[in-house]
């Protein structure tokens, strides 16, 4: 009588999961490195779910402490009030968030993370920041934030774990310039869309990082294929039929699969209690950041296991497994070309109506679209290098004994090694194609500052607080800085003529007045002659009703935003018009420009200051040096570095979002591999030893496991060059951009990935002299 299908398909899965555990030890290292393998993707593939909640949570929290409301009114003072000037600052490339507070009352708004607004020359530190300053790498920033620490940050004030960030209270806040006056600190959080350039390389960085691990998630559930297929023999030499056997199959990957979802959750899990520890391109987390989506979460849950069986479905179609054995040692059947080719070719067509479609200012990108080409062409390299590395090495013969040893092995059974290796070149390939995308487009978001690096290389902006002091002996308090080779200095402050009215913002005209001798004053005009005791006027000739300086003559008060330092004087007759120069800082002055000889600048109060420097960036101790000088006029002093060139920051983040999922897919990839040709090694292991027991030198069958990896490392890097560029090259039609190979990333690239496959191939060498040993012929 025969069992209801519905108790069969149960009965037959259950037989194959207790075959698993019925293998002995041989059967549960199989199962463990199957689970391993799987395992790491899944924790990775968990850790990918959780991006948009861990940047939810860091975009959440800077919102809540946002405190520059820039173009809105500020409240009128009161208990409820409190001055806040940015006070940020740069150690050792790390960027520094600095606030100076200062309340109008007793009931301030307090900002998260703190319990109390800090007193006057009080600190408040997050425990990353605390614990640089009190580390020797700290030395050089000590004096910039010399005060005493009363309090820690705590998280809910922090963007991340390692972020450096400070509150400093103080009591020489005046509202205007750069200080603020707000009531409540926080604003909604909103995130800036991306134009479609933007979006078509976010979506081509998700399929080239998630791609390489579903592709090695396949293949580790092929772990121990040799052995299932003669245990599936010995069922059949019971009485099973062909169905049978392919259910029980079905029930033993299923098992290594649910072990894998289970040991993923484990590393997952490990994983995010070590993730503060990490910083990777200035981006840090919180371990409770790092939440899957659960609607994606439960797609992993079912996907893993339904993949798990149709892989092990798929690969029973190559072998027949009847009662005398498994018909697969005898010579294979050449694979089939056609429909490895139809993949890439589906993937151009498809991606082809999209050519010249997307830039900048278009409309949005067809994601579905884009992302199915994208994903069939990078699917190509995985099928088509099994069929390249067949068709290659069955053509090689002759050479060492250790070369014949692996290309022997790789004619009868390439695909393992081919398996193994796909999911690199699926990287690569799709690392090749994002890296001449990159290049291609980013001449549109990386762009010309007009800042002058050959006249300066750094520019200190100096907010007030310079009474009594001239533009020659700020600059030399630079000069005797160590690899500083010139500085020049210019003081500021602003100018309104007497009895002038407001505007309907309230805000009276005011014009820019710069002291400094001829010297310096040739930064900013291109005088005939000058001597000290000459002024100058520079009229902005696009738009002079605009920015039109005072006339000679005319009265005028300098310093006029602030009451107390408000000095009256009177513009002198003799003042002569001339050219405006672009400072090294890439700005046109429109304003004054007077000589100490003119304008005294010791019987003025509240200056400003500006001071250009020369100096040698290769030292990185100079430019802290010329910060530290500059934090002896004010923690809001700021240290300018100029460049030539500055890059869209939402570009910047994405590039920095691919280094960071680059380096995580090369640790998995990595770690994969390596479980990868453990098992191979494990199941060639009595093989191996037999060939010793004959007289095989050692050194002979480590070198033909070195072989035996990288002819097909070789040949995947061939093909994932080929489809790369030829990707690279569509991608790069679709933004209307001229088709460039980038060689050297195309090295790059591949070099780092061959480095990894013979870097984890030589850590295996230790296991392979273990089974070399002669108890490696012991069977059970």
């Amino acid at each position: 009588m025969s069992r209801p299908r519905a108790t069969g398909w149960a009965a037959d899965l259950a037989l194959g999961a207790r075959l698993v555990f019925a293998g002995g030890r041989n059967g549960l290292l199989r199962t463990l490195m199957t689970a391993l393998g799987v395992g790491l993707g899944v924790a990775l593939l968990l850790t990918s779910t959780s991006v948009s909640t861990m940047l939810d949570a860091r975009s959440e929290r800077t919102a809540a402490r946002d405190d520059q409301f820039i173009g809105v009114d500020q409240p009128p003072p009161g208990d409820r009030t409190l001055l806040v000037t940015a006070a940020d600052t740069v150690y050792r490339d790390e960027a520094i968030r600095g606030r100076l507070l200062q309340p109008d009352g007793a009931h301030p708004p307090v900002p998260p993370g703190l319990t109390r607004l800090p007193g006057p020359g009080e600190l408040v530190v997050s425990p990353a920041l605390a614990r640089l300053l009190d580390s020797p790498d700290g030395a050089l920033l000590r004096p910039r934030l010399d005060h005493p620490v009363v309090g820690t940050i705590a998280d809910q004030g922090l963007s991340g774990p390692n972020e450096y960030a400070y509150y400093l209270g103080t009591d020489q806040l005046r509202p205007g310039g750069g200080t603020l006056r707000i009531d409540h600190f926080g604003a909604e959080s909103s995130a800036e869309g991306l134009d479609p350039v933007l979006m078509l390389l976010v979506l081509i960085i998700f399929v080239v990082l998630l791609l390489p691990i579903a592709v090695f998630i396949a293949a580790a559930v092929r772990f121990g294929g040799e052995a299932r297929d003669r245990r599936l023999a010995a069922l059949r030499l019971v009485g099973a039929d062909a169905v049978t056997t392919r259910r029980v199959a079905a029930g033993e990957a299923l098992v290594g699969a649910l072990f894998g979802l289970l040991g993923g959750a484990a590393f997952f899990l490990l994983g995010r209690q070590l993730v503060e520890r990490v910083t990777l391109e200035g981006i840090s987390v919180f371990a409770g950041d790092v939440r899957p989506s659960p609607a994606l979460a439960v797609l992993i849950v079912l996907a893993v296991p339904a993949v798990a069986v149709a892989v092990a479905q798929l690969a029973l179609r190559r072998v027949v497994v009847e009662p005398l054995g498994v018909v697969r040692r005898s010579a294979n059947r050449r694979r089939r070309l056609w429909w490895r080719l139809t993949l890439p070719i589906v993937g151009v067509v498809l991606l082809a109506p999209l050519r010249g479609g997307i830039d900048q200012t278009g409309g949005p990108v067809n994601q579905a679209q884009v992302i199915t080409g994208v994903v069939l062409l990078l699917v190509g390299v995985a099928a088509l290098l099994p069929w390249l590395v067949e068709a290659v090495v069955r053509r090689l013969r002759g050479g060492s004994v250790s070369w014949q040893l692996a290309i022997r092995r790789l004619q009868l059974d390439s695909e393992s090694s081919a398996r193994m290796v796909s999911g690199v070149a699926v990287a690569v390939a799709g690392a090749i194609a994002l890296q001449m995308l990159f290049a291609g487009v980013q001449h549109g978001y990386v762009r010309a500052t007009g800042q002058d690096v050959s006249r300066a290389q750094t520019m200190v902006l100096i907010r007030g607080g310079l009474g009594g002091a001239d533009a020659g002996s700020l600059a030399e308090r630079f000069r005797t800085v160590p690899g500083v080779d010139g500085a020049v200095g210019v003081l500021d402050t602003t100018v309104s003529p007497v009895g002038s009215a407001p505007d309907e913002y309230g805000e009276r005209p005011a014009t820019l007045l710069r002291i400094a001798d001829c010297a310096a004053l040739r930064e900013l005009a291109s005088p005939d002659r000058c001597v000290d005791g000459d002024m100058f006027r520079i009229v902005d000739e696009q738009s002079p009703e605009q920015a039109n300086p005072p006339a000679p003559g005319q009265e005028v008060e300098i310093g006029f935003r602030n009451p107390e330092n408000t000095t009256r004087w009177t513009v002198p007759t003799g003042l002569r018009t001339v050219p405006g120069r672009t400072d090294p800082a890439g700005n046109q002055f429109t304003g004054l420009l007077a000589t100490p000889g003119a304008l005294d600048p010791t019987t003025l109060r509240g200056l400003g200051g500006r001071v250009y420097l020369g100096m040698d960036l290769a030292n990185p101790d100079t430019i802290e040096l010329v910060r530290n000088v500059a934090a002896g006029f004010g923690p809001a002093a700021q240290v300018q570095t100029l460049r030539a060139t500055e890059e869209v920051t939402r570009f910047g983040q994405i590039r920095r979002g691919l280094y960071v999922g680059v380096v995580a897919t090369l640790l998995l990839l990595g770690a994969s591999l390596l479980v990868g040709i453990l098992e191979q090694l494990r199941e060639r292991r009595r093989s191996l030893a037999v060939l010793v027991a004959f007289g095989t030198r050692r050194g002979t069958l480590s070198a033909s496991v070195l072989w035996q990896t990288a002819v097909p490392v070789l040949l995947g890097l061939a093909l994932a060059i080929v489809l790369g560029t030829a990707l690279g090259g569509i991608l790069l039609t679709l933004v209307s951009q001229p088709v460039r190979l980038d060689w050297p990333s195309i090295g790059t690239m591949s070099g780092i990935a061959a480095g990894v496959v013979l870097l984890v191939t030589g850590a295996s060498l230790p296991v392979l002299w273990r089974l070399l040993r002669p108890t490696g012929l012991r069977t059970e």
